[in-house]
């Protein structure tokens, strides 16, 4: 199999995962990205059996609004039953690094909201450490230098994302060099940094089910 035919076929088993649990009032957190971009295709086959989406970025959103999804906000949301999402890096706690489009931010609010945060990933995203791939870093402009002389100190290597800016009108620092043993306690430290919107690190709201493509099929991981 492709990549992106691990892909396909674990946006299958996400919809297959949730479409017995969905009623028509029903709202699903959706996620961003490549991975996220199949799911929300195979979403639209069922689209008549739940209410709406809430998405976690304007290019979400434009995705399913073309399925015809009806997509909310989530301050008009009560709850959410299942957000799914891909990720860039995930371990066997199923701590995950992601934002490697930029849209982190509007991720980890939409993830800490769901009953049940579901990551659909191929084989290469799963590691024995995180940190492979850089921690993004979402950063108010005014203190990306200042963030950036403080992550250094950690014996990181901040690099700024030239000319990108977040949905939310913000910069992004990816982290490189990042030593990941504790991903919750530095997640916890990055966040503290004053001008930090938020980091990568997704591992104090982890995911709680990962749906993995492999050569073999799709295996689903649980706690």
């Amino acid at each position: 199999m492709t990549q992106d035919e691990m892909k396909q076929a674990v946006a299958e088993a996400a919809v297959e995962q949730i479409k017995s649990k969905l009623e028509s009032e029903s709202i699903v957190g959706v996620g961003t990205g490549s991975t996220a971009n199949f799911f929300i295709d195979e979403l639209a086959k069922i689209k008549h059996t739940f209410d709406g989406a809430v998405a976690s970025s304007e290019a979400t959103a434009d995705r399913l609004k073309q399925h015809g999804i009806a997509v909310y906000d989530l301050n008009s949301v009560n709850q959410l039953d299942f957000y799914i999402d891909g990720a860039d890096e995930f371990n066997e706690k199923f701590e995950l690094i992601k934002g490697g489009g930029g849209a982190l931010t509007r991720e980890k609010i939409v993830a800490a909201v769901a009953k049940t945060f579901i990551c659909i990933v191929d084989e290469t995203k799963k590691v024995d450490l995180l940190g492979e791939f850089p921690v993004p870093i979402e950063v108010l402009p005014m203190a990306r230098s200042y963030v950036a002389r403080e992550l250094c100190k950690l014996d990181a290597e901040p690099i700024y994302r030239d000319g990108f800016v977040t949905d939310n009108g913000n910069q992004i620092l990816d982290v490189h060099d990042l030593e990941i043993e504790d991903a919750v306690a530095l997640e916890s430290k990055i966040n503290n940094l004053v001008g930090v919107v938020t980091n990568g690190l997704f591992a104090e709201r982890s995911a709680d089910i990962v749906l993995m493509g492999t050569q073999q099929g799709v295996e689903v991981l649980t706690r």
